[in-house]
This record gives C-alpha cells, structure tokens and sequence, in this order.
C-alpha cells in the first residue's frame, strides 16, 4: 500500500503537517553470508532498510512482515523475525518529509534470515535494491538506519536486545 490511503495518511488529513508519534516496524534482511539487503529511498535518496508505520489493528510482526512485502517483494514467517532493537529517542528517528510533515517514528527493529523471492524495489519507497557487505554499506545511509546497524552490532555482541 502506498502512503495515500494508509493509516497514517488518515490522520494526516485531520491534523495537517503536526508532529506525530507513530509506531512502526523494520527489518535487517540479511543472507547467510552475512550481506544485507538495503532500499535506495525515493524521497531521501538515503539507503535504508525495509520498514514502515503500522496499520491500524496491526502488531509489530504483521507491520514488519506487510513492509517486507510491500517495499521488495519477499515473503517473510512471522516466526522468523528477531527483535534486536528499538529506536524511539526523536534524535534517531524524527523525519521531516519533504512535504512538511514530521513524524516522531518510535518501533522495533527484527532481523530475519529465511525469505521466498527475490528482491525487487517497489519503484515507489525504493527505487533500487542492492546486497551490501555489513563491513562495507553504502553512503549516504538513511539515520535511524545507521543507528540499527550499531545496535544489531552491539545485539550480536552482547547477545541482548538494545534499545534507545
């Protein structure tokens, strides 16, 4: 679903440009050989990972699972994805839309491993899709993007789950 008509477009049309605190979700895609799949953004030009704000009556993993699809075509389980990460400190995850509109993203971040499909960008939220080296991402990174890849580095690290 495109953002016209979703929940959040909804509510854009009572409340305007306004700062809103919306939840979301998002995925680290990431092969056995530990390359992960990044989106060039249409808006931003920013790489990032798949992800997006919830629908309404839609949990974590339905939102994860729905932008996976949606974004680059794949299938995820539900049973599959991990949650390594919130990120929910404005700092990390406030955007400002070309159009004005702010909104204060506050979700969790999964990994998963196991897939169907092959990636393909929507050609609307990513224009592009490419397999990065963990070591070796491109530039320039969507925010709350570069903030998940140390957050999963210090998840892999300590084994916990992190959270700012």
């Amino acid at each position: 679903m495109g953002f016209e008509g979703s929940s959040l477009w909804k509510v854009r049309q009572r409340v305007g440009s306004d700062l809103l605190l919306w939840p979301g979700s998002t995925v680290l895609l990431e092969r056995e050989d530990g390359y992960v799949l990044l989106g060039l953004r249409g808006d931003t030009g920013a790489w990032a990972m798949p992800g997006g704000g919830a629908e309404e009556g839609s949990s974590f993993l339905d939102t994860a699972v729905s932008e996976v699809r949606e974004e680059v075509g794949l299938e995820v389980d539900p049973s599959d994805l991990v949650a390594f990460a919130s990120i929910s400190t404005p700092a990390d995850h406030l955007i400002t839309y070309p159009g004005g509109d702010r909104t204060h993203y506050f979700g969790l971040w999964f990994v998963v491993r196991r897939w169907t499909g092959e990636p393909i960008p929507d050609d609307e939220e990513f224009t592009r899709v490419a397999w990065f080296d963990r070591s070796d991402l491109p530039a320039p990174l969507f925010h709350s993007t570069a903030v998940a890849f140390d957050l999963y580095a210090r998840y892999l690290e300590r084994g916990v789950f992190q959270a700012c």
